[in-house]
């Protein structure tokens, strides 16, 4: 079977809070980092938890050396039972960066990813994740209750990753994971990965389902796979998705022809615009807070667009005026705008 590598480098996403799949956060805080929780079959009867924590640049304080400028950070992840009296497992390890310029130190699009797995027996349980900045010593904190999947039952299938990249070398897939979940529906397709467990060959109908925030179902697509004994590996693209802002769900599901369904998995995510900060996840609201900076003809000529895809265009054009630098889709005067909002 073909190796499945998966990497950990800088990649490119947006405003950071901690957010997991299958959980419940705990803490109102805001902390600098993405994270996500993943589960896949391990040896024996137990989970192999794959544990990810993506750092942004501007998170983090850089320290001028000869070879540029340098930053680095601990981090902690400790797992406890679920009422948090025991200590199950824990992993320390130290991150540094490195980067030639000042310029890259402070780009909100620049990233460094961290990964450690964990051998745990299914169940319910409380995941601490902690950052501290070695040189600022600033530290920050999330917790978060996690159930870990059991693959006691035949079909099943892991957790779903959502994948930034995936290329192909010498034979081995290399996937970078799309930490943050944050997805340009508008520009990008929902790439997602995930394995199916089987004790024997059989084909399987599998059903790709978008919900909305409420989980109502608004998109499925319905595809036939085969399945070896033992591990299948699936990679799946699902285009032209044509979203509004804000969060959605996708919900894999495995069944038979007859319509039984084995097993099913849960992803949420972000519906983002190309050049649209993070942070604006309701358009109509976005569109009254210009009130400030645009003059009532613009947020009228914006408002009486014939559907909310044109409304989105006339909306993204307006603070397009304010870029300085369009090449790229950070603006910083339209996203400075919406943090004062906030």
């Amino acid at each position: 079977m073909k190796k499945i590598i998966i990497f950990c480098l800088i990649i490119i996403s947006g405003i950071s809070i901690a957010q997991v799949e299958h959980s419940t956060q705990k803490s109102e805080l805001k902390v600098k980092y993405y994270q996500d929780f993943l589960s896949f079959k391990g040896n024996d009867d137990k989970t192999r938890l794959d544990v990810f924590v993506q750092v942004p640049y501007n998170a983090v304080q850089f320290v001028k050396t000869g070879q540029g400028f340098e930053a680095s950070y601990s981090l902690t992840v400790s797992i406890y039972d679920q009422e948090k009296k025991n200590l199950i497992t824990e992993k320390i390890w130290n991150e540094k960066i490195v980067a030639i310029s000042f310029e890259l130190t402070t780009s909100p699009e620049n990233f460094n990813l961290g990964h450690r797995s964990f051998e745990l027996a299914p169940g319910v349980y409380t995941i601490q994740t902690s950052l501290l900045d070695n040189d600022s010593k600033n530290q920050f904190n999330s917790e978060n209750v996690y159930q870990v999947k059991s693959f006691d039952k035949t079909p099943s299938m892991s957790d779903i990753m959502l994948v930034a990249k995936k290329t192909v070398v010498d034979g081995n897939t290399k996937i970078i994971p799309n930490v943050s979940r944050n997805i340009l529906t508008d520009k990008d397709n929902l790439s997602t990965f995930f394995e199916i467990y089987s004790d024997t060959s059989r084909t399987l109908l599998v059903d790709y389902s978008i919900l909305d925030e409420e989980e109502l179902e608004i998109n499925k697509i319905t595809k036939e796979v085969s399945v070896n004994q033992g591990t299948t590996q699936i990679f799946n693209n699902i285009d032209s998705l044509a979203l509004n802002l804000g969060t959605y769900y996708l919900k894999v599901a495995l069944r038979d022809s007859s319509g039984k369904e084995f097993d099913h998995s849960l992803k949420s995510f972000v519906s983002r615009w190309y050049g649209v900060p993070v942070s604006i996840t309701d358009l109509d609201k976005a569109v009254d807070e210009m009130i400030y900076i645009a003059n009532p003809e613009d947020i009228s000529y914006i408002n009486d667009a014939d559907n909310r895809l044109e409304k989105a265009k006339r909306f993204v054009a307006f603070w397009g005026k304010y870029d300085t630098n369009p090449s790229d889709q950070y603006n910083p005067v339209f996203n400075e705008y919406y943090n004062r909002v906030n």
